[in-house]
């Protein structure tokens, strides 16, 4: 690697960043830009791998008088040029805590969890005890916190500690609350969301909002889960989302100190290809913004492209959300896979029980978490309404999405999905037959699980799935397109091929059986070859120039869960 710079990929305290020497890029301008701001609360939220705990660190090395005298950590850093700044070092009282690894399938484990963080932080101040400070009811205070208390304890625990910190160092106190949501993602996929919006509504009431003894609190995390939800009292909260422009160079990488970073370890060559994989990230009206855990993955491992911050940054939520989506979250991440965008509303409040049923609070989601961005920001209507054109973020995420796609298909379905491109590639409709009923079609238990899901729609929704793998199986051999203008029963597929000497073009037609009008699947299925006939899908394939032997049709129906295929070049045995 050049120049001897070393690199600690996933380092998260600022202070063994700095004492071994590690490559940091300076992001200290924060500390200034934060406390000149003079907000009472701050919550600022950005996707995982962001540099959110590291900068969280930072704040602590340099406010909290456990660094007292560290200016061995600053020096050099751009706020270490202000004496105002140097006379701040070490001076405040600070309690840092993190619910990162808050993560349970029940509400008791999560409280255990949650008490377990608290307990260790009033162990590591029992000097209070001897301090002659504390009365003895505060003293029987004190011992009563542990693991497992009782949740008004839990609640209000942070806001004695501060309390008790305040009366010892006579000044007031900083709170930093790092990746707070994660403990409420969890509530909502294990399914005990009520129990802990009641608990987390009173902790964050009693910690920041009726809390005296508070200086400055800080909160990060990726998401920000509704007012309603959990912050209902805390109207001194200032949130800063990936959609507002402050603070937005002092999480992620900038093109410029990326550039800087790829030259200083003998990079420098790989900067375009740099830029199209990890590039891309947009906060507020700053374009070009990287993500610090690829970039710094990247130059460990020598200049070697891979998915790096995607395969770290738990795609759990996101692929259920996709993979269960109605038919509008499908049919858009055809799209988005595409290369095309999504014009939408937006409401970056997340609410988790609308996530099964609102389509824009999916979008809100994926944006929020840096699966997309901002292209466009259009101000409409009488109201100026805020209108953003979205795409996915980089070739790092659509390679993501493509084998989150692979994945709906994974273990034996896998290789009977592959056997079904190649039956359909080969026109073994046998085959093709084969798959549709003994496989693919178990797939539709996995895309209308979702609580809006119904059996009406199901055929859509797999539809839309098996679009989606055909995208990522073909991607590079075939321009894959859909025309979705009048609902199912006239969706069709086409299949362009790129090298029209190898392969033959495709179109595809999806029907619902229709038993007031049709007898059994065969007719169906005659009906979508007769449509693809009557509407003249292949004049487009015929003015490419392509003979009419090398245009396969096929028709597909759907019966419940049974289905029919036939193709074009047999099309009278279904009459």
């Amino acid at each position: 690697m050049g120049r001897n710079i070393l690199v600690n990929v996933g380092e998260q305290r600022f202070d063994r960043l700095r004492e071994e020497r590690k490559l940091y890029i300076d992001k200290t301008d924060f500390i200034r830009e934060w406390w000149e701001n003079s907000s009472t609360v701050t919550l600022i939220t950005r996707p995982r791998r962001f540099g959110k705990t590291l900068n969280m660190s930072m704040l602590e090395c340099f406010f909290s008088n456990r660094y007292e005298g560290r200016s061995d950590l600053f020096e050099g850093l751009s706020i270490w040029d202000e004496e105002k700044y140097r006379e701040l070092q070490g001076s405040f009282p600070v309690i840092f805590l993190s619910f990162a690894n808050i993560k349970a399938k029940e509400y008791k484990k999560m409280k255990n969890k949650i008490t377990e963080v608290i307990f260790q932080l009033y162990e590591q101040n029992r000097y209070l005890l001897g301090s002659g400070l504390l009365s003895e009811k505060e003293k029987e205070y004190y011992e009563s916190i542990r693991i497992g208390m009782e949740d008004a304890i839990a609640e209000g625990a942070i806001h004695f500690m501060a309390d008790f910190m305040k009366r010892y160092y006579d000044k007031d106190v900083i709170i930093i609350l790092d990746e707070y949501n994660t403990p409420m993602q969890e509530a909502w996929l294990s399914g005990y969301w009520d129990e802990a919006v009641t608990f987390f509504r009173g902790f964050f009431n009693s910690t920041f909002k009726t809390n005296p003894y508070l200086k400055r609190g800080l909160i990060t995390g990726i998401t920000r889960i509704s007012r309603e939800s959990i912050f209902s009292d805390l109207n001194n909260l200032k949130v800063i989302t990936t959609t507002s422009s402050q603070y937005a160079t002092a999480f992620g990488f900038t093109e410029e100190e990326v550039f800087k970073a790829l030259d200083d370890t003998g990079l420098g060559g790989e900067k375009q290809g740099v830029k199209a994989w990890y590039d891309g990230f947009t906060f507020g009206s700053y374009s070009d913004i990287y993500n610090p855990w690829s970039i710094a993955s990247f130059i460990d491992n020598g200049g070697e492209y891979d998915t790096y911050w995607a395969d770290t940054s738990g795609n759990g939520l996101v692929n259920s959300l996709i993979r269960q989506g109605n038919i509008a979250v499908k049919s858009t991440m055809e799209d988005l896979l595409a290369g095309g965008t999504l014009t939408t509303e937006l409401n970056e409040q997340i609410v988790f029980n609308q996530l099964d049923g609102s389509t824009g609070a999916v979008w809100s989601l994926l944006l929020a978490t840096g699966y997309l961005k901002v292209v466009k920001l259009e101000r409409v209507g009488e109201f100026k309404k805020k209108v953003y054109t979205l795409k996915l973020t980089n070739m790092e995420v659509a390679s993501m999405f493509e084998d989150m796609v692979k994945g709906w298909f994974g273990g034996e379905g896998e290789a009977a999905y592959n056997d079904f491109i190649k039956a359909l590639l080969l026109n073994d409709v046998d085959a093709m037959n084969d798959f549709m009923n003994e496989i693919a079609l178990l797939s539709f238990s996995s895309f209308d699980t979702a609580k809006s899901a119904s059996l009406k729609d199901a055929p859509e929704r797999f539809y839309h799935g098996f679009v989606l793998g055909l995208m990522v199986e073909l991607d590079g051999r075939f321009e894959i397109t859909s025309n979705r203008e009048s609902g199912f029963g006239r969706y069709d597929i086409m299949l362009i091929p790129k090298d029209k000497g190898k392969d033959c073009a495709y179109i595809i037609e999806f029907k619902v059986h229709k038993p007031m009008k049709e007898k059994d699947l065969a007719e169906t299925v005659a009906n979508a070859l007769k449509q693809i006939e009557e509407k003249m899908y292949e004049a487009k394939l015929t003015a490419m120039g392509f003979a009419p032997e090398n245009i396969r049709k096929y028709g597909f129906a759907f019966k419940g869960k049974e289905c029919l295929i036939g193709n074009g070049m047999s099309e009278e045995q279904y009459i």
